[in-house]
This record gives C-alpha cells, structure tokens and sequence, in this order.
C-alpha cells in the first residue's frame, strides 16, 4: 500500500489500523501458523522444544527470558523475533522514541500535534528500527536503560530544567513501539534491575526528575547463562517474578542437528574446488559432543556451539594452505587437519582440576580421537579390516607426513592390504580425486587406531598396537601382591 507522509493521510487510510506490539506479534504469529510457514528462519534444533514454548509466550503475551549456556543461539533466536512485526509502522517524524501518531507520549510530539494537527509528518519504521538490543554490563546506568536530565538541552533551548523537553530518553523508551532485548541480564546491577520493575508489570517507566510516566509500549525479552546467573550475578526475586514465560534453551540432541547447524555458520565456501566429506563434518561435530560428556570439562560453562564451527573453519583453512604448496586442484580436508585445528577447540575448554593438569590440548586430541572412533563406528564398523590389521601385527608401518601431498599418502595407504577397497562408504570410490581417496583412507587408519586396533606415533605413522608383556603382568601383579601382604600386616 501506499504509506501516508501525513496525520490526515494516515486517518484517510481503511488499510491501517494501530495496535499495541505484543498484540501485533500475537496476530501475525498466528498468521504464520495458520499459514503453515517456518518460524525463526536460521535458528535450528529448537522445533520441538524450544520453538513451541516461545510461540507460547507469545501467544499469552509475555515478555520472556531464555535461560541458557553459552552458544546456544539464544541472541539469535531473540532476533528473530523481529520477523513477527509488520512490515513497517508510521510515527510521528523526528520522534526520539517512535511516538504512535495517534497516541504520542512524548511532550514533542504533543506540541507537534496541536501545532500542525493533520498535516504532522510521518516516517515509517522498519523491522529492524523496532528493535533495540542491549548487552548487560557492571557499567550500565539507569540513564542508559530508562533516561535522565540533559542539561545541554536545557540550556541549549533555554528551557526550564523541570521542563519534559529536556529529557534525555534511555536505551528502553528509544525501543517504544518494538521490542527490547537485554542480554546477560544477570550482569547487570541489582538497583538497574529494580528500574525494570515498572514497565514489566504496569506498563510504564518513570523518568529521574520528572513527574511524569511514559505508558511505553514494548515487548521486553532477556538471556541469561546459568553460570553467570550463580557465579557473576543474579537476576533479583522480584523482577523474575514479573517476567512472564522462562524459556531453557540446550545444545542440539543429535549429530545431524549439530551439523546442520554448523554447515549453516561455518565460513566453508572457499570455492568450487573444496571437498567436504559428510563424514568429516560428522567428526568435527563430534568432537563437541564429546566435549560435553568429558568429566574433565566444566559442565556449568559447556561448550559452545562455536568449537566445531571454528574447528571445521580451521581445519578447511589447513587443507587450502597444504593443497596451494602442493599444487593440487581438490581441496579435501583430513583428520590430520582437525588436529591442526585444535587452536580453535582448546580456547572453548573450561577445565576441571583433573582436566587443567592434563592440559587444554591433550585433552583436544583425545576429544578428536573419541569422536573419529564413534563416526567410524558409524560408517565402517560392519566392514572387516582384519587383513588391515594383521599388516601391522605382521610388522608392517606406514608413515603420512602431515604437509605430504595426497599422491604420496595414497601410495602409501596403498601398501596395506584391504583398506583402499573399502572407502565407499564414505564416498570415495576409484573414479574419485586423489585428495579425497587419501583423505578417506586415512581416516580409516584414524579409526582403527582410536578403536585400539593398531597403535600410532606421535609423528603420524601407523605401527602395531602394544602389547604388554607377560613378564610385566607378573610383576605388576606381584606388586599388587606385595601392597597388599604390607597393609594387612
């Protein structure tokens, strides 16, 4: 439709009808369900538990807050919200806080009114002008959040101080008409949390100075980390009391979703000549999901979303550097890449005591060895690699220089019987690209080390397992022996 620069214009429109922001949110999310379009574009594994209780809150009206560890897309998720709000929306042109033309709480737009009646000027707002979005700090003021005094623009207009046209607006009455995010709200300082008690339960905010109340219409959403809610701070008993719908939020239940979500984030477009095998995404994955069983890790801090993101950037990055010294026109990543990539796991690692003395990245490697072994699990574990195995036994090593080129390492895989004629469950038949065969073949080699099948080095080459001998179990046992006849005697 045609937007209306003017009161008049505005008045004249049958199409337009204005309506408060959780009202709107309300109708148009019911539209989308009716409609049976998708909810929060970008924002994946929430559809069946997440999801739902938003649409809840919303439905009822509430402001909310999502509870959650660290990256779990619950800032993301926030912003999505903005896809429920129309398109655009008139205010009065030059309003600070976007006063509706037909209800205007500003003392501005009063005077602006009176003075011009149907011919005030109007803008219009978009989605994303509708919605501000603060970060929670120790530093943040009242002044930030709700307002103050300017005396600038006192003396700068000749105005008494008393006057509501000296009033500087804070983050939340500029938010009027649209949505207001707070994140890490435990962060901020009990006597700020206490400013928030008004607009959450009456509607309004009061202003330091005046005698006024601003009505504001907002709709008002939070996050907070767990960690933070009992370490760094808390969010106070009465302004928990006044939000309406608490929301957890978690980190995706399966593999697939987890790589869903990172073939989504991570920057892996690097051109028509990069392999990604699904297989590899699924390690990259997997190595977070270890993570978050591992003992030794912080389960209060998690792990966020962003380890296999940045891990698979990493690792993707390796690759490119080794394919450009190499002259190879395919770019594949291999396992020995996600290792490369273990800056961009160990910084994602909050430690326990145990985990700090063995150090971030022993226990990266071991988180990459866990997660190679349950992928192989997944694509070969029905497939014997016993002739594979009995090479080894037999004596046989092999060693894959990390920066060798892919011809090099398929020649070598290549010595090991029964290993490159079962790669096509991982899709890396005969007719494929070097690169992509080596990749495979090693991560067999990978799998069955982290299965225990055969050892390797520190320096990548592939040997038998040990075997502890007989002479050593005796003695070991004779110890145990020994101890024992000590303590009881």
């Amino acid at each position: 439709m045609t937007q209306a620069q003017t009161l008049g214009a505005l008045r004249r429109d049958p199409t337009y009808r204005s309506r408060g922001v959780k009202d709107e949110m309300r109708e148009n999310l019911r539209g989308k369900l009716g409609r049976g379009e998708a909810l929060f574009p970008g924002v994946l594994g929430y559809e069946e538990t997440v999801v739902p209780k938003v649409v809840n809150a919303i439905l009822s009206r509430h402001n909310l807050i999502l509870l959650g560890l660290r990256g779990q897309a619950k800032s993301r998720l926030l912003r999505s919200l903005t896809t429920l709000l129309d398109d655009a929306v008139p205010a009065v042109a030059g309003c600070e806080i976007h006063d509706d033309p037909f209800r205007p709480l500003c003392r501005r737009c009063r005077d602006l009114l009176a003075e011009r009646g149907e011919e005030t000027p109007l803008t219009w707002l978009t989605r994303e002008e509708r919605y501000v979005e603060k970060l929670a700090t120790p530093d943040v003021t009242i002044a930030d959040v709700i307002g103050d005094v300017d005396p600038i623009r006192a003396a700068r207009g000749g105005h008494d101080l008393a006057s509501e046209l000296t009033v500087h607006y804070g983050l939340l009455p500029r938010a009027h008409r649209g949505i207001f995010a707070l994140n890490e709200l435990p962060d901020l300082a009990g006597r700020i949390q206490v400013g928030l008690f008004n607009i959450l339960q009456e509607g309004d905010v009061q202003i330091k100075g005046y005698p006024v109340r601003l009505p504001l219409d907002v709709c008002m959403v939070f996050t907070a980390n767990p960690e933070d809610y009992t370490a760094r701070g808390k969010i106070i008993t009465p302004l928990k009391d006044r939000i309406g719908s608490e929301i957890r939020t978690h980190y995706p239940a399966t593999i697939e979703q987890g790589v869903a979500i990172t073939q989504q984030e991570a920057w892996t477009d690097r051109g028509p000549e990069l392999r990604l095998p699904r297989w590899l995404r699924e390690v990259a994955e997997g190595v977070a999901f270890a993570a978050r069983r591992d003992k030794r890790i912080d389960k209060r801090s998690g792990v966020s979303q962003r380890l296999p993101i940045s891990a698979l950037e990493d690792a993707v990055s390796n690759a490119e550097r080794r394919a450009l010294r190499a002259h190879e026109g395919v770019v594949v990543p291999r396992i020995s890449d996600l290792y490369a990539s273990l800056p961009a796991v160990t910084g994602k690692l909050e430690l326990e005591y145990e985990g700090e003395l063995m150090g971030a990245e022993s226990i990266g490697r071991e988180l990459i060895r866990a997660a190679v072994g349950e992928t192989f699990s997944v694509y070969l574990g029905a497939v014997d690699f016993r002739p594979a195995v009995a090479f080894f036994e037999g004596g046989g090593q092999l060693k894959l220089r990390e920066e060798g080129p892919a011809d090099e390492w398929l020649a070598e895989l290549s010595r090991v019987p029964g290993l490159l004629g079962h790669l096509q469950p991982l899709g890396a038949s005969p007719d494929d690209p070097t690169p992509l065969r080596a990749a495979a073949g090693e991560f067999v080699l990978e799998g069955l080390w982290a299965q225990k099948k055969i050892g390797r080095t520190d320096d990548r080459g592939f040997v038998a397992v040990e075997r502890p001998a007989e002479t050593d179990i005796d003695l070991e046992r004779l110890e145990r022996l020994r101890r024992m006849k000590k303590q009881v005697n």
